[in-house]
């Protein structure tokens, strides 16, 4: 008879099994198709900036102890290691959840059943020594210690943990992401802040020059040289200039403010050095070839990680279809009154069980997640294909940004030195009464404006040099 029991009970598991897993079948690609090309240009040298640390790169001692201070109090920094710790926690919840649950119970309570039913029929003809009979009413005392197991046969416990791991290894590299765009942005704003000093300092050698030309046309005017609209238009260049030096000053307090909310300290003067800035030289740009951007940028190891715990996640969903294994066990005492806990074997309990479940009917929520995980791992396909194209376009533009304002900057230079001159000769014919004011005005002005454009040139070569550096992956090592 019981193996007629065991039999039936095989059957009845297996029957429950087939039915449960006719589960639907993942439709995502589980491989990117698109490959980077092999060059970003003819060259073919896998000599990467991006392997170079952040204090090498960067020479200035200045800006370095910016970036370090940065590193150590931006709070956004902060924030994204917070959500390591939360990501970190979470591997630990999914680690506990396949571990089998042991706990502890201690229980007292009474019972009053009637005495007509079959129960307290049975309680009153039940004597516990001879001439005493069941209390009524009945006392309920237990200790035990129980536990409880899903075992993870079909690995959905096991994959989801592996997907909390990926998930907070994507973390990482996404903290690694944010200390690359960090570093990036406070060399940017300092670069920035120079070429300010750069344009401030032009601007007063421009307010110099104009204030002489208009004391010249003012004596000028004083000999019968020159008229009152000559002096007016000189007058009218000196205050332009001027309201552009104040224009300059705002801008300086408000890159100085920027730099102070990335290191994470209140408003102070930013310490640099404001000397020869059109000295500065970027460094030197070895890209590399474009395979080693799948190495190299977090981001695209953020999106790796991210479709990694989507594959794993369409598992767990997979799972859900297929029978589940539950087994339970408690040990312990029981009795109605305290005294008799420590007898034995009467107070001795004890249980086992084990419980298989399969949903075979109305499966539509568990059908529902398997096709949102399901899209979700096609989601992070694509931003992973997105995220690796968007890093090739990254540095392909850098790239040519650099060679085409290297090109720029000498000949912007060429200018100003032309220009440079042919104040000096405006100057000299005005003296002379060769010239009118108006050319004059106009060289000084196209002069200045030379100058301010050539300064920015150098800015975009400086900011273009660190932001090949951080599309590269540069920075985070």
């Amino acid at each position: 008879m019981y193996k007629f029991k065991l039999q039936y009970g095989i059957v009845a598991v297996l029957c429950l099994a087939a039915v449960s897993c006719k589960a639907p079948q993942a439709t995502a690609e589980t491989q990117n198709k698109a490959a980077v090309p092999e060059a970003y240009t003819n060259s073919k040298d896998t000599t990467n900036m991006a392997a170079i640390p952040w204090r090498q790169y960067f020479k200035d001692p200045n800006l370095v102890n910016l970036i370090d201070t940065a590193l150590k109090n931006n709070q956004e920094l902060m924030i994204t290691l917070q959500e390591i710790e939360i990501a970190k926690n979470d591997v630990r919840i999914k680690k506990g959840a396949y571990l089998p649950t042991v706990g502890v119970r201690a229980g007292a309570g009474v019972e009053k059943v009637g005495r007509y039913t079959s129960q307290g029929a049975g309680d009153a003809t039940t004597e516990i020594k001879p001439g005493k009979e069941t209390p009524d009413p009945l006392g309920d005392f237990v200790v035990a210690a129980y536990a409880n197991w899903e075992v993870d046969i079909w690995k959905k416990l096991r994959n989801s943990k592996k997907a909390a791991v990926s998930r907070y290894l994507s973390t990482v590299e996404g903290k690694n992401f944010v200390v690359t765009n960090l570093i990036a942005e406070v060399a940017n704003s300092y670069y920035e802040l120079l070429a300010l000093d750069s344009q401030l300092e032009i601007v007063k050698q421009n307010i110099e020059l104009q204030s002489n030309a208009l004391e010249i046309v003012k004596i000028q005017k004083q000999a019968a040289r020159a008229t009152e609209l000559g002096v007016q238009k000189f007058q009218a260049e000196v205050m332009d200039s001027k309201s552009k030096e104040f224009e300059i000053l705002q801008q300086i307090k408000e890159t100085e403010n920027r730099i102070n909310f990335l290191v994470g300290q209140y408003p102070q003067e930013i310490k640099r050095d404001r000397n020869n800035f059109l000295s500065l030289l970027p460094s030197t740009v070895n890209s590399g070839i474009p395979s080693q951007l799948l190495q190299n940028r977090p981001d695209i190891k953020q999106a790796e990680m991210e479709l990694t715990a989507a594959k794993l996640d369409v598992k767990v969903a997979r799972a859900e279809f297929y029978p589940s294994l539950d087994i339970s066990a408690a040990i312990g005492v029981n009795a109605f009154n305290p005294s008799y806990l420590l007898t034995f074997p009467e107070s001795l309990l004890y249980s086992l069980a084990g419980d298989i479940a399969a949903p075979l009917i109305n499966r539509n929520a568990i059908k529902a997640e398997f096709s949102n995980a399901n899209a979700r791992q096609l989601q992070a396909l694509y931003n992973y294909d997105r995220t690796v194209l968007n890093a090739y376009i990254e540095v392909s533009n850098e790239l040519s940004r650099i060679n085409n304002l290297e090109k720029s900057y000498d000949l912007k230079s060429q200018q100003v030195a032309a220009l440079n001159t042919s104040i000096d000769v405006s100057n000299d014919l005005f003296k002379s009464a060769r010239v009118d004011y108006f050319e004059v005005l106009m060289t000084q002005r196209d002069a200045l404006e030379s100058k301010l454009e050539l300064i920015e040139t150098k800015k975009d070569q400086l900011n273009a040099a660190v932001n090949v550096y951080k599309e590269l992956g540069g920075g985070w090592k």
